[in-house]
C-alpha cells in the first residue's frame, strides 16, 4: 500500500512541476532583488558519492590540479561510511592541501544518501557561500573553469544559473579505462579532448548553480515531504525539476568553459541483471545517441 501511495504522490509532484499547480502553494515567498556580490567570491560545490569513488577522484583531482585563484571554494561531498572505496578516496584527498580550497566531507546513512535532495537541502540551508553548485560526482572542472566562473558571477544576481555549454563523454560502458575502479588514491587528470559539446536548455541536476541567498531561504525541496524520505535504493532525481519549479526559475545560461561530464551506462539506481535493468540501460544508450545527433555529433 505504501508503495502505491508513494507512486501517486510522485506523480502528483511531477504534474505539479509541469505548471499545473502554482509553486506558491508550497513555497509562498522566493527572495527577489538578490544582492549582486563582487570581489573574491565563495563557491560551494555539492556532490553525492555511492560506489563511484573512481569518478569522484576525477572531480577532486581537477580541483587539486587546476585550483581556483579568483574564488574560495568549499568542496562538499555526501557519502556513506559503508562505501569503503569512497571513504578511502576522501581520506586521500583530505590530505591534499590546496590554497583557497576547503574539503567538507558529510557522512549520511545509506538510505538518506540515496535520496539526493536530503543532502542538498542540508547543504543549501547551511551554506555560507555566495553561490552553491549542486552537481554530481562525475562532473569535472578543466583548467581555468573555476576562475572563469568567478569572473562571470561578478555582479550577477540571478537566482539560478548554469553553464551554457558542457563537454560530455560518449556513454561509457563499465569496461572503459575511465571507469576502472580501485585506482582512486592518486591524482587523476582527465583528458577531455575527445569529449563532445552539449548545450543544455536549463539548469539540469548536475548543472544547478544557485545564488546563496536563494539556497539559504528556500532550501532544496524541503517543502515537499516526499523528497525528504529516505529510500532503500538510489532514487531517480525528479527533485531537480521540483527545485526549479519551487524557486520559479529554469536557470540563466552563463559562459563557463571547461565543464566536463563523464557519462556512463550503469547508473547507481539500476541494480542487478534483470530484464528491466538491461532495458533501462538500452534506453539510455538510445536517448544518448539521439541527443548526440541533435547536437550535430
Amino acid at each position: 500500500m505504501k508503495a502505491w501511495r508513494d507512486h501517486l504522490v510522485l506523480w502528483f509532484y511531477r504534474l505539479a512541476c509541469s505548471g499545473l499547480i502554482p509553486a506558491r502553494w508550497f513555497l509562498p515567498q522566493v527572495p527577489r532583488d538578490l544582492p549582486a556580490r563582487t570581489g573574491r567570491l565563495h563557491l560551494e560545490v555539492v556532490s553525492h558519492c555511492w560506489n563511484y569513488a573512481h569518478l569522484q577522484a576525477f572531480q577532486l583531482s581537477s580541483v587539486v590540479l587546476h585550483p581556483p585563484t579568483k574564488l574560495d571554494l568549499t568542496m562538499t561531498v555526501f557519502y556513506c561510511a559503508e562505501d569503503e572505496l569512497t571513504v578511502s578516496c576522501l581520506d586521500f584527498f583530505a590530505g591534499q592541501e590546496v590554497p583557497g580550497v576547503h574539503w567538507n566531507w558529510q557522512p549520511l546513512p545509506r538510505a538518506e544518501l540515496f535520496r539526493r535532495a536530503i543532502g542538498r537541502e542540508r547543504a543549501a540551508r547551511a551554506t555560507k557561500a555566495d553561490w552553491i553548485w549542486f552537481t554530481d560526482c562525475d562532473l569535472v572542472f578543466d583548467a581555468g573553469s573555476l576562475d572563469a566562473l568567478a569572473s562571470v558571477l561578478q555582479g550577477l544576481n540571478a537566482p539560478l544559473v548554469y553553464p551554457a555549454v558542457e563537454r560530455v563523454s560518449s556513454l561509457l560502458t563499465d569496461d572503459h579505462p575511465l571507469l576502472r575502479k580501485g585506482d582512486d588514491l592518486r591524482l587523476k587528470p582527465l583528458d577531455a579532448s575527445e569529449f563532445m559539446e552539449n548545450r543544455p536548455s536549463r539548469a539540469t541536476g548536475p548543472l544547478q548553480i544557485a545564488h546563496g541567498d536563494i539556497a539559504r531561504a528556500c532550501g532544496y525541496c524541503g517543502q515537499l515531504g516526499y523528497f525528504m524520505q529516505p529510500v532503500e535504493r538510489w532514487a531517480k532525481t525528479y527533485e531537480d525539476r521540483a527545485f526549479r519549479w519551487l524557486i520559479r526559475s529554469q536557470g540563466q545560461p552563463i559562459d563557463v568553459p571547461g565543464v566536463c561530464r563523464i557519462r556512463h551506462v550503469s547508473k547507481g539506481r539500476y541494480h542487478g541483471q534483470n530484464w528491466w535493468t538491461r532495458t533501462r540501460s538500452r534506453i539510455r544508450r538510445v536517448k544518448s545517441r539521439l541527443n548526440e545527433i541533435r547536437q550535430g555529433h
